[in-house]
């Protein structure tokens, strides 16, 4: 199955195109400004080029769900429901703090605990043991001194731009911090093509993305 995958729940505007599980093609930009409104789709063209296919070969989307950027996963959920309406393939959807620990998994570490920044002290994260398994769900959670307090004997990786706050604020001798780490769609291969073969499909037309809190907005003075 020819798989297109979004992800635009952060900072790192991604494109993949797999065949099943084989990572066709990948195109990324991470970017201060945010620049899913003006890339994602010209991405999507050049990734599509990238892996040798035309738009009309598309069988599936998979869209990394959030948590995360709420007009980042505002401008994909649009963006994977056009492709899926105008196509008539299914979405299938994929926890970006997924993608985020997808590359460690099985590399020596206990825990692996990805981390996406959000106001002040707090972070949206989970906590995954070393093989992958979850081993707690998707939470917000306010950082202090004794945050993740049960794995301080633990060899533990805490990753994603919301590590940078781990690693000022808790208390692990044994913890490690990779605070530049940002969701990719390359990640959401295995677990996406996994979910379009057990045709694990979203409702396109009542999907929301992830967003775990509701959006607070600021007023202009």
């Amino acid at each position: 199955m020819k798989i297109l995958y979004l992800e635009t729940s952060s900072k790192n505007c991604s494109v993949a195109v797999s065949d099943d599980e084989r990572l066709l093609s990948l195109c990324e930009e991470n970017s201060e400004n945010y620049k899913q409104s003006e890339s994602l789709h010209t991405f999507v063209e050049w990734a599509l080029e990238g892996a040798e296919l035309k738009l009309k070969d598309i069988e599936a989307i998979c869209l990394g769900k959030g948590p995360g950027s709420y007009t980042g996963l505002r401008i994909g959920a649009a963006s994977a429901k056009g492709f899926c309406f105008g196509l008539n393939i299914p979405l299938v959807t994929v926890n970006s703090l997924d993608a985020i620990a997808e590359p460690y998994f099985n590399g020596g570490y206990d825990y692996i605990i990805p981390m996406t920044d959000a106001r002040r002290m707090e972070v949206y994260t989970k906590v995954f043991d070393g093989k992958g398994n979850e081993i707690s769900p998707t939470e917000a959670k306010i950082l202090d001194e004794n945050s993740f307090a049960e794995y301080k004997d633990y060899k533990v990786l805490f990753v994603g731009d919301g590590a940078k706050k781990s690693r000022e604020t808790l208390q692990l001798e044994k913890a490690e911090y990779k605070p530049e780490v940002y969701p990719s769609a390359q990640y959401l291969i295995r677990k996406g093509a996994e979910a379009a073969r057990n045709k694990n499909f979203e409702d396109i037309a009542y999907f929301e993305p992830f967003y775990l809190k509701d959006f607070h907005g600021v007023k202009k003075k």
